[in-house]
């Protein structure tokens, strides 16, 4: 179980062409599970950049992230993957299905070529509840809305019961409504399954509802503040 993720004076450069981007600027910042997170600003800020150093999809040019008392930037391989399937669940703005795949069977996609203690398709079908679609289990995603197949995104990554969530812009391609019914799915899983959410937005309403809300500028924390809490 993952309870904290310590960064401590994390940059992340990219270089392309001979010229170097600093895409975050000596961050540091600390994650307890069971929190809601989110963390905002405009296009270029480096919130996503973040989000990925914080799941392991990336790594820092410099600094340290820690994982409760481990130090993970210098991992790799198998035990980054490793890492990253036991503890987290991502969530972007596209959804990622695989559209010759059913609903069931997308939610099932992170657990191929994995052993695991539970069955999957079992597994799935609960999840698929969770979120509302146990009618839409044989369903392809050209069949489902455009919310229904954000669940079933958010299906997919409960599928191994991470610890925490993390969520880039999932509801930059919804109209508001929508948008809004996604967000308050995943309210409910972090009060009732006490996953910590860490959701990446430039939607100043949703974000400001949050546990704590982090305000990004020019690859700058800015400002870090406690939110409406709904």
């Amino acid at each position: 179980m993952l309870e904290s993720i310590k960064l401590k004076n994390v940059s992340k450069d990219y270089k392309g062409d001979g010229v170097k981007t600093r895409a975050l600027c000596d961050i540091s910042l600390e994650f307890f599970k069971g929190e809601f997170v989110s963390i905002m600003g405009q296009s270029g800020s480096g919130k996503s950049t973040l989000l990925s150093l914080i799941g392991t999809l990336d790594k820092p040019t410099s600094g340290q992230i820690s994982f409760d008392s481990s130090l993970i930037t210098n991992f790799k391989g198998d035990d980054l993957a490793d890492i990253r399937f036991n503890n987290f669940g991502f969530v972007f703005q596209q959804f990622h299905l695989l559209p010759m795949l059913t609903a069931l069977e997308n939610v099932m996609i992170p657990l191929f070529n994995r052993k695991i203690s539970f069955h999957k398709q079992d597994r799935a079908k609960e999840l698929l509840n969770l979120v509302g679609l146990d009618d839409k289990i044989n369903s392809f995603p050209s069949q489902l809305s455009g919310g229904q197949q954000q669940r079933v995104a958010i299906a997919r990554a409960l599928v191994a019961n991470p610890d925490w969530i993390l969520a880039d812009e999932p509801t930059g391609n919804l109209d508001t409504e929508t948008g809004n019914t996604i967000f308050e799915l995943l309210v409910k899983l972090n009060k009732e399954k006490k996953c910590g959410i860490i959701l990446v937005t430039h939607d100043k309403n949703l974000a400001e509802k949050a546990n704590k809300v982090i305000e990004m500028k020019d690859g700058y924390v800015i400002s870090e503040r406690v939110g409406t809490v709904i």
